[in-house]
């Protein structure tokens, strides 16, 4: 699990997701969300990730033949699946996505995260950066909710609908000019860091 925004936007739109749930990229590194903790004891929730440790319940590569990833997960079909900040460490993303759908209950829904513009991060290799389509493009046999689309900074609560504007960079040349800085007159300011986050449902 990744950023404090990611576990804000899974809890304003906790009452569409349902069991049984699958995180993928569960352990806790320190410095990341505890999903689980948001919902009931009583409901399964799978941890899944590369490696041992905490918050894994399944040491599991999702690029792996499919039987071996249903064999391993006990045939069970999932309401939701959390799949935040995973996709851009996976060497082969249209794989992992085909995997995920597969592992999909009818009507059930697939929540991401992804990075569109974002620092370099290695956990334990850092391949890809997605635009909106990109992602639609992984997921080709899912509907995407357009309503439930969001895209969040490194800010705490710092959301946007995605458009045109996301991820560009606006400059500053004032405050620079009028001290009569010339030379550091081209001061980035940036959008911050932006990732977007999506839902998609399985249209059964």
């Amino acid at each position: 699990m990744g950023d404090e925004n990611q576990l804000l936007y899974i809890k304003r739109f906790e009452k569409e997701f349902a069991g049984p749930y699958l995180e993928v990229g569960s352990k806790d590194y320190g410095a990341t969300q505890v999903l689980r903790s948001n919902f009931s004891v009583r409901d399964t929730y799978i941890g899944v990730d590369m490696q041992d440790g905490s918050g894994v319940d399944v040491v599991l590569d999702f690029t792996q033949k499919f039987e071996e990833i249903d064999k391993k997960l006990k045939g069970i079909r999932f309401g939701t699946i959390f799949c935040m900040s995973v996709l851009e460490h996976c060497e082969q993303p249209f794989k992992m996505a085909e995997n995920l759908t597969a592992l999909l209950k009818p009507e059930g829904k697939i929540c991401i995260s992804v990075p569109f513009s974002w620092k370099f991060h290695g956990y334990p290799s850092d391949y890809w950066r997605f635009t909106p389509e990109g992602i639609k493009k992984l997921f080709p046999k899912l509907v995407f909710n357009r309503a439930n689309c969001l895209a969040s900074t490194s800010r705490k609560l710092e959301f946007y609908k995605p458009d045109a504007e996301v991820g560009k960079i606006k400059f500053s040349f004032k405050t620079q000019i009028k001290n009569g800085h010339f030379i550091r007159a081209i001061s980035v300011k940036t959008f911050n860091e932006v990732s977007l986050i999506r839902s998609f449902v399985h249209p059964g």
